[in-house]
């Protein structure tokens, strides 16, 4: 017996003293690794969905002055925002059934540090208040009057969000009273965007002012970490658009991601994320969804299953419109 003891506590004994500099081994690799990576010359990049020059073009003006990855996403999205020809985003939005205009955002930073609104009235730059969220509260997200309450008291304006241009195709929808979506019109053109900055960190965003003429209340990915918008810094970042519903089913930015991790490229990662939704709307009707997606190194994907999807890339290549490939058919 005392002999099996000796033999067990040896044993015991020694793994311990093997184990400790394993441990600190893998460490060190682990660590050289990270410190190999962050040397690697990384060029700074811009990505959003949909054809937003403006948006892309403001992103890589902050990225070309030495900017952050999250400084450049906040920016550059705010260009939408306030841009009342765009009637999905922001100020200028599409209302809901009840003619208030309601906007979703969310932005994610290198550190996964994130942020959200959902349901903001009253203040164009849903975007900024989302970081105000993630960078001066305990919380991820806010909504509703509290939202907007927390947006005054950072000093955000109150405005009216409602245009004319709005008003008149929302009363004339009221006519009718039918609720039934309608694609490019009514179900698309959030703005998501991912970059990389000089020290090859990553950040995103994502704002709408939702699917037109939504039930009020109504909310769809575009605010919600993980569906509508997720980065890892160490993996890569993607963000959807279109039908917020059949995201938020299949978590599909985190999906994409996780993807990417196991291998997959950007696009391979788009692909296959658009294909797990598709499989499970055999029998619905026609709708609309698309997602974008960047790696650690620069390589961007996107797909899409309704024609007329493009994205755009900002580099120091300059500015490039993706081809009408990269979408499919439903």
């Amino acid at each position: 017996m005392k002999r099996r003891n000796f033999i067990k506590n040896s044993a015991a004994g020694t793994a311990g003293i093997i184990s400790a500099p394993l441990l600190a081994s893998c460490e060190d690799k682990k660590n050289t690794a990270k410190e190999s990576a962050a040397t690697t010359s990384v060029k700074p990049i811009v990505i959003a969905t949909w054809d937003v020059e403006n948006a892309t073009a403001k992103a890589w003006e902050v990225l070309n002055k030495g900017g952050s990855a999250l400084d450049a996403v906040e920016q550059g999205v705010m260009m939408e925002e306030a841009d009342v020809n765009n009637q999905s985003v922001g100020k200028g939005g599409r209302p809901d059934r009840d003619g208030n205009v309601t906007l979703d955002a969310c932005i994610m930073d290198k550190d996964s540090n994130c942020g959200a609104v959902v349901y903001l009235q009253n203040i164009t730059h849903a975007v900024s208040v989302a970081r105000k969220v993630m960078e001066d509260t305990p919380h991820v997200m806010l909504a509703g009057k509290g939202a907007e309450q927390f947006a005054y008291e950072k000093g955000f304006q109150k405005e009216n969000l409602l245009t004319e241009k709005s008003k008149q195709e929302w009363l004339e929808w009221a006519k009718t009273s039918k609720y039934e979506p309608i694609i490019n019109i009514e179900n698309h053109d959030t703005i998501g965007m991912l970059t990389i900055d000089s020290n090859g960190d990553m950040a995103g965003a994502c704002t709408t002012s939702g699917m037109a003429y939504k039930i009020g209340g109504r909310i769809g990915d575009s605010p919600i970490i993980g569906a509508g918008l997720f980065v890892d810094n160490e993996v890569g970042g993607a963000t959807a658009t279109g039908v917020g519903e059949e995201v938020v089913r299949t978590v599909g930015s985190f999906l994409i991601v996780e993807l990417m991790r196991q291998g997959k490229s950007p696009q391979e990662a788009c692909e296959e994320g658009v294909r797990r939704i598709l499989a499970k709307n055999k029998n619905k009707p026609d709708f609309q969804i698309g997602f974008i997606a960047m790696n650690k190194k620069g390589e961007t994907g996107a797909y899409c299953i309704h024609p007329g999807f493009s994205y755009r890339v900002f580099s120091e290549l300059g500015h490039t419109n993706t081809p009408s490939n990269s979408h499919i058919k439903a």
